[in-house]
């Protein structure tokens, strides 16, 4: 058809699967299991087989999109458009991914290359009905490079106060940056 030159394809999921590996759930949890999606992407600004070893999110998929198109990404739209890592010459990439769960829990999580530090509102909210809380517990910690298969959490561990404090603040950052009020954040109980 002679489109090649001038379309863009993306291939990803908003989602990955765990089969309830973790919780009675299939899908909606913040461990890697349910939040790490391969994606695949090619044409103008994606060609060489280059893999990306940045964390991006869906998130960076509509700025993305724009920029293909040849439009300015507006101000206001969260994320950042992925041709400067496809090309290697992307400067200040941000260093974690936040993560919302608000369908069969209200969990929130922070993931760095080499953190993942989650919280879950507590009790039984609805979160079909109030997508978010002013109140979180710390829920896991994990130490993604000594334990990629996320089977040590360290959330109640006092060596790691210092780690969960400064995911905390990160997480609080993020959550404001889209758009939350900023909660409350107790540790694990």
């Amino acid at each position: 058809m002679g489109v090649a030159d001038n379309t863009l394809i993306v291939y990803a999921s908003d989602h990955a699967c765990h089969f309830c590996t973790r919780n009675s759930e299939y899908k909606r949890s913040c461990h890697d299991a349910s939040i790490r999606v391969p994606m695949v992407v090619v044409g103008p600004g994606f060609t060489g087989g280059r893999v990306v070893r940045e964390m991006v999110s869906l998130l960076d998929l509509p700025p993305t999109l724009v920029a293909a198109a040849g439009a300015d990404v507006p101000g206001s739209m969260q994320g950042r458009p992925l041709q400067p890592l496809a090309s290697g010459g992307a400067a200040d990439w941000p260093q974690d991914v936040f993560v919302q769960i608000s369908e069969t829990q209200i969990g929130r999580c922070i993931r760095t290359q080499k953190w993942k530090y989650s919280v879950r509102a507590p009790g039984d909210p609805d979160p079909l009905e109030n997508p978010a809380s002013g109140l979180y517990t710390e829920d896991f910690l994990y130490d993604l490079e000594a334990d990629p298969h996320e089977r040590n959490n360290l959330v109640d561990n006092p060596a790691f106060a210092g780690v969960r404090a400064e995911l905390r603040a990160t997480l609080k950052r993020r959550m404001a940056k889209a758009g939350e009020s900023v909660p409350e954040i107790v540790p694990h109980s």
